[in-house]
């Protein structure tokens, strides 16, 4: 069913980095959420006022205030896809960013009033009255709910959207409540004991939780969050396949929107390489990336010696140095300057971003020396810098 309707309402589905196919991802996943807790609206006031069942009415409203998340879906899609202006010249998909902020906030609220609710039955002791009309509209609710959160699951993976994932969290969250309210209402009637309170404390410590993740992870992009393992990987990996480019470092990766990707990156060259196939090879790769990636690529042409035996042994005795001083720390962008009476190395470090400045001066102060002891007349200008890579997991950590 999924498949039919994504045929159905999304045109070129398969081609899921165009920010219009994009948006009406968004907007399908959106109005069938926003249809679908509407009619459980409907239907559950319905059932409600002719059994005169206070809890399903009660709860009916609960599935208006969840349309409240879905309606945020579809005007985010909406607006995510309006093209970049004068104001905002790189595009406005970030607005999906916000968009799954304020899920995140509607679920930590949910969790919240949940908690405060529960605590209060447990001083407050009130009989649950069990009704088998509720018991039947949260089953079948239960069902809808279910659809719509592997519906916006698929979607959000499909499209990358932490707002689809958001819905997918908000759903699942309503799923269990849900669950659990059933299996205490049978146990409060069949064993005359009641759980729900506790249960309700322990359920809303989860949904809190699982709002507070969305918020984490939604903050990250819109704060610059470091390219993750996969992506830096791919992106190098594709640059120094070319010929005419040995190596590459300093990628800084711009996150403007699920598909709106900036990057730059330095691409080191022979310096005896002709400036004009150069300049080909790098204006060559940056279309390349543009069209497999959709990343608008820049890149800065590092030339490197090629010739000069000396710039290899002293790369090779800088390397084995660092290695020795700390194998964490990684080195680039090597430079060397022959004089009459004195060797400038210039160079990057790169350490984790743990380090403390202390930590930093030592291995800068380090690794003059140990240079000092093979050559006094060796000067090093050392930039001891961070990467602009996820260290601790390639994966989105949404």
């Amino acid at each position: 069913m999924n498949r039919l309707l994504i045929k159905l309402f999304v045109k070129n589905h398969e081609n899921t980095e165009n920010t219009v196919v994009r948006s009406a991802y968004g907007m399908l996943a959106g109005i069938s959420g926003l249809s679908v807790n509407i009619l459980l609206f409907i239907g559950k006031l319905i059932i409600g006022l002719l059994s005169k069942s206070i809890a399903v009415v009660a709860d009916s409203f609960n599935n208006l205030s969840d349309a409240g998340s879905f309606f945020i879906s579809v005007l985010a899609s909406k607006l995510s896809k309006k093209p970049a202006d004068k104001e905002h010249p790189f595009g406005h998909e970030r607005i999906e960013y916000i968009a799954a902020l304020l899920i995140s906030f509607i679920i930590m609220n949910a969790g919240l009033t949940l908690f405060l609710n529960s605590v209060k039955r447990i001083s407050e002791p009130e009989i649950m009255v069990f009704e088998w009309s509720f018991i039947i509209a949260l089953a079948v609710s239960m069902l809808f709910k279910a659809w719509v959160m592997f519906f916006n699951r698929d979607i959000g993976i499909r499209i990358n959207s932490y707002v689809q994932k958001a819905a997918f969290l908000d759903s699942r969250n309503d799923l269990i409540v849900t669950a659990l309210t059933i299996v205490s209402m049978i146990i409060a009637k069949y064993f005359n004991f009641s759980i729900d309170s506790y249960v309700g404390i322990g359920v809303s410590v989860f949904v809190f939780l699982s709002g507070f993740k969305i918020a984490k992870g939604t903050l990250m992009p819109l704060l610059g969050s470091a390219a993750d393992k996969k992506l830096y990987e791919k992106i190098t990996q594709k640059v120094e396949s070319y010929k005419g480019v040995i190596g590459s470092h300093d990628l800084i990766v711009h996150n403007y929107g699920p598909s709106n990707i900036m990057a730059t990156i330095h691409a080191q060259v022979p310096n005896n390489m002709d400036m004009q196939k150069v300049h080909d090879v790098i204006d060559r790769i940056e279309r390349d990336v543009y069209k497999e990636m959709g990343i608008h690529l820049v890149i800065h042409m590092d030339p490197q010696e090629v010739n000069d035996i000396r710039f290899f042994i002293y790369k090779s005795l800088l390397v084995d140095i660092v290695k020795r001083l700390d194998p964490n720390a990684d080195i680039h962008d090597f430079h060397a300057k022959f004089r009459k009476d004195q060797i400038n190395l210039e160079f990057d470090v790169t350490v984790p971003h743990s380090y403390t400045d202390e930590q930093e001066k030592t291995l800068s102060v380090n690794i003059q020396k140990e240079f000092a002891k093979s050559n006094p007349s060796i000067k090093c200008d050392i930039t001891i810098e961070h990467g602009f890579i996820d260290e601790d997991n390639p994966a989105s950590k949404f």
